[in-house]
């Protein structure tokens, strides 16, 4: 050993003990050094396993979902091999079909913004479920021969989540008046029926186009307001309202008292009066909801956090995009902290410049009758072949938990003594069921013009429809928007009997 040692420290100049010093020195030196390579080299390899995994989810998972979506506009080539697929109520009722080369629609107006077209352009449940309803999964054999023969094979049905007879209801109901009606499954955010007017017949959907580009047109039978027209929310609006002032009064909001005496009153310059000069008395908050207010809550809004109510509203989607996969507006709030506080009173109780969609309105309602968890609303329930086997089934989809149990409960009794002994009281006397809700008239033109809202829901104790409803110009139709929901309920509820 000492000779070894010797021989290192004559050739070069150092111990044993040196050397080993030195190389360890070296290695730690070597492993710095390669610590950046090996990261890259890991990275990498991470990054390349991920993408495996990405397209082996997207061939197994998503490669349907992504090809449907309707912005793709290659989707139609597939029209060359595929005849076009119906569309059927959730009930059986083909609601669109072919005659011959022609889209056929069995019912005219009544479907018109739900179902949508498919020439031209394409709208309602034709741009929604436009894949599928140009895809083919009849048997194979079969396309082989229709290969073979240069025919086009049959498309697959769309089994929509609309219900023939609440669609009929909802409709008729309306009658000859303008506006938009949502019927909503709340815990699945089905929805049973959609419409709007002024409508169109797909039918003619030459003339109707021709009509609506021409350069003097005006009208807007093309536009779903169901999903796309925005409203001044009226007294509906006092459900939010009545939600700010719980969540920034938790402790107090119980004990909150007006009282109604005089018919007009002034808060922040602004004169506020309730509807049809009425003067309520003593209210607590219940009752403020309950008679619909307007200066009540008018009192209400100027004891508001502006910036707090404005968050918590963002939370409930306005001013968002809407977990929608069709055409939707976005419904707007604009008031925030910097705002003139001359604005708040009307604001407060849906007047102002707040406009809603009718069916964020009744994203809103359902959240409450499905305590608190708003679903994703959707129009499509399965897809089957033509001789009716099942291809694929859309499940329901949450958005988001947006209000607490107690929040729920509370805003719930409170919008049950709206049907009991407020406004809506007249229009479900001797209902055979337990509804909630909230009236609305939000005045436009100068005063000169009513919209009649109404949102709500039933049963209370298991809440299993929804509804949102808008009725242009009430006062010149006398069309109520809370009557429209007293039929459509009591058509659910005997249907469920049948």
């Amino acid at each position: 050993m000492k000779k070894k040692e010797k021989s290192l420290k004559d050739s070069q100049g150092m111990t044993l003990e040196q050397f080993e010093e030195k190389e360890e020195r070296t290695r730690k030196i070597n492993e710095h050094l390669n610590r950046p390579i090996l990261a890259v080299a890991y990275l990498f390899g991470f990054l390349i396993v991920g993408l495996i995994a990405y397209i082996l989810h997207f061939m197994i998972v998503e490669k349907d979902e992504v090809i449907a979506n309707a912005a793709n506009s290659r989707l139609d080539s597939f029209a060359a091999d595929v005849i076009r697929g119906d569309i059927v109520t959730k009930d059986g009722v083909t609601i669109a079909t072919n005659n011959g080369d022609d889209r056929y629609y069995p019912y005219d107006n009544m479907f018109a913004h739900a179902v949508g077209f498919s020439k031209y352009t394409k709208a309602g449940i034709e741009l929604i479920g436009n894949y599928y309803l140009l895809d083919s999964h009849c048997n194979p054999m079969e396309r082989f021969i229709n290969t073979l023969r240069e025919d086009s094979s049959q498309g697959d049905t769309i089994v929509s989540t609309l219900n023939y007879e609440l669609q009929r209801t909802a409709y008729d109901a309306l009658g000859g008046a303008d506006g938009a009606i949502i019927v909503i499954e709340p815990d699945t955010g089905k929805i049973l029926a959609m419409v709007s007017k002024p409508d169109f017949n797909p039918n003619d959907i030459d003339a109707v186009w021709e009509e609506a580009n021409s350069e003097n047109y005006t009208g807007s039978m093309l536009l779903n307001r169901a999903t796309q027209g925005l409203y001044p929310p009226g007294s509906t609006f006092k459900v939010l309202t009545t939600l700010a002032f719980m969540r920034q009064n938790p402790r107090k909001f119980m004990k909150y008292h007006y009282d109604c005496v005089n018919s007009e009153q002034v808060f922040n310059s602004v004169t506020v009066h309730c509807y049809g000069g009425k003067t309520h008395g003593s209210e607590d908050l219940s009752d403020a909801l309950a008679n619909s207010c307007n200066q009540a809550y008018a009192d209400i809004g100027t004891k508001l956090n502006v910036g707090e109510w404005r968050k918590m509203l963002e939370e409930l989607l306005y001013n968002k995009d809407l977990p929608y996969t069709g055409a939707s507006a976005t419904s707007r709030f604009y008031l925030d902290k910097d705002s003139n506080s001359g604005y708040i009173p009307q604001t407060a109780f849906g007047q102002g410049d707040t406009l809603v969609t009718p069916l964020h309105n009744a994203m809103i309602v359902s959240a409450i009758a499905n305590g608190g968890l708003m679903m994703k609303p959707y129009m499509i329930d399965s897809i089957e072949t033509y001789k009716g086997n099942r291809v694929k089934k859309f499940t329901p989809s949450s958005y988001d938990t947006l209000m607490t149990a107690d929040e729920v409960a509370t805003l719930t009794e409170y919008m049950r003594k709206v049907v009991t002994d407020g406004t809506a009281a007249d229009y479900f006397a001797g209902a055979p069921y337990e509804a909630a809700g909230k009236t609305g008239t939000a005045e436009y033109a100068d005063g000169q013009h009513d919209f009649s809202w109404f949102i709500g829901f039933a049963d209370v104790d298991n809440p299993q429809i929804a509804v949102s409803i808008v009725v242009e110009e009430s006062d010149v139709n006398g069309v109520k928007a809370t009557a429209i929901a007293r039929r459509i309920m009591d058509e659910y509820y005997n249907l469920k009997e049948q």
